[in-house]
């Protein structure tokens, strides 16, 4: 029988709970998405979301930054964006003749990454060496990255007129790629109900209406201090061998299945591993069990698979695929 949580874990535990219950304030239905936001940042990892618009990704990262009082950025990724756009430059000052170095906006702790799959592969490169690398090399001079440092970058799944779709090596760096479901009836009702009382600003001899932004409380959820030690306590999580093994065998199935002619890589691995041991500290637990991998698997492993092309072609999903791999692990 596991040991119960000791007081620390349990603090923390009750600290990222209110992070939650903050953002659940003014972002209704998007707990999951709360809580693989949460944790990428305790793991040091990037977050895809996929998703169509008006699902309210913009306000859910600029929520999760104001509640832990972290810096945060948004791109609208284009056809005409440059690298530069997104790392920075060097601008020539004509008085002294010299180059001045100007920052670019990933210059930041949270920065949302609007459809990333707009933009040419090249600044999608860019930013992905970045996210690796977690440092900018402009001009002569390198320059680290704030920590911490977390991409998320959204995508929609359906339009794909002007895109540039992903390649399998650059999808493999987003530790988890989570797709978003649109809310329930019930959950958009309190939508509705909360867009009714949200009001008007007055300013100066006119008004404007105020939108959900207008609700996002500046005040921080804990201290800077809390957020490290989180970091910290989730890389003491216990991970069995037993569990190790679990995750190994469904990495390797992964290889092995004939309907996939592209496996999980070795970084699945490793992100199932991380993935799992911040979600035990975010349900309160020291230690990870089998239900953290089947919670994380989807996101963790379906984007770094493919399906054959007789596969595709007997309609099957990669969803069916890592639903059978799952329960062949655990048979």
């Amino acid at each position: 029988m596991s040991e119960p949580a000791s007081p620390d874990h349990e603090r923390l535990s009750a600290y990222l709970k209110d992070i939650r219950e903050r953002v659940g304030e003014i972002v209704v239905g998007q707990d999951v998405v709360v809580e693989r936001t949460l944790i990428a940042l305790l793991t040091s990892g990037h977050l895809l979301l996929e998703g169509m618009p008006g699902l309210a990704k913009t306000l859910l990262v600029n929520t999760i930054s104001k509640a832990l009082h972290l810096d945060f950025s948004r791109i609208q990724f284009t056809i005409d964006l440059l690298p530069s756009d997104i790392l920075g430059t060097e601008i020539l000052d004509e008085k002294s003749g010299e180059f001045r170095t100007h920052k670019g906006p990933i210059f930041t702790n949270l920065m949302l990454a609007d459809e990333i799959n707009r933009a040419a592969p090249k600044v999608q490169g860019a930013l992905l060496e970045a996210m690796q690398e977690r440092k900018v090399t402009l001009g002569n001079q390198t320059y680290a990255l704030p920590t911490p440092f977390l991409v998320i970058a959204t995508q929609n799944p359906i339009e794909q007129s002007g895109t540039f779709e992903l390649p399998e090596a650059q999808l493999d760096r987003f530790m988890l790629c989570h797709r978003l479901a649109y809310p329930t009836p019930e959950e958009e009702e309190e939508i509705l109900r909360r867009n009714l009382k949200l009001g008007i600003e007055k300013k100066g001899k006119g008004a404007v209406a105020k939108s959900e932004f207008d609700m996002v409380s500046d005040d921080a959820v804990g201290t800077e201090e809390d957020l490290v030690a989180a970091i910290e306590a989730t890389h003491q999580i216990h991970v069995s061998e037993v569990f190790l093994k679990h995750t190994v065998d469904i990495v390797e199935r992964t290889r092995q299945h004939p309907d996939l002619e592209l496996g999980c890589s070795p970084r699945a691995g490793i992100a199932l591993l991380k993935a799992s041991r911040a979600r035990a500290l975010i349900h309160g637990r020291d230690y990870t069990i089998p239900e953290d991998i089947f919670a994380l698997a989807e996101d963790v492993c379906l984007h770094r698979i493919r399906l054959s092309y007789e596969a595709l072609a007997e309609g099957k999903t990669p969803q069916e695929i890592l639903q059978q791999i799952l329960n062949d692990s655990i048979s």
